[in-house]
């Protein structure tokens, strides 16, 4: 694996910790099918919720957040209706949301982590 996937793999275990240790039961990590990628969904308080997460060692080219346009939303939510379908139980009686967690740091585990909820 390269050691750009390690790095963003070692800042979705930060935000998978993260989210758990703020009341969220991740219910999947990596979760894929046809259309994609979802790194992580989660469940907190009725709430399905399907969370992007961008690890960089800095903001030179912009803060993580901004990797996230138009396009790449559409995509999330085209992705959460594909994750409901497959998982009917696990989401039926729960309201949907898609966050985005942002990793800004050399080191992932001490990264500065911001949590942006209803991102999308």
């Amino acid at each position: 694996m390269a050691a750009k996937d390690d790095f963003g793999r070692a800042g979705e275990e930060r935000a998978a910790h993260y989210l758990t240790a703020n009341g969220f039961r991740v219910l999947d990590r990596n979760w894929r099918c046809p259309q994609g990628e979802i790194d992580i969904v989660a469940e907190s308080a009725g709430t399905l919720v399907v969370v992007e997460v961008k690890t960089r060692t800095s903001e030179a080219f912009g803060h993580p957040f901004e990797a996230i346009d138009r396009r790449k939303a559409a995509r999330l939510w085209r992705l959460a209706m594909a994750w409901i379908a497959a998982h009917p139980d696990a989401a039926r009686g729960q309201s949907l949301r898609v966050d985005a967690i942002a990793l800004i740091g050399p080191d992932p585990r001490t990264a500065r982590l911001e949590h942006l909820e209803d991102a999308l």
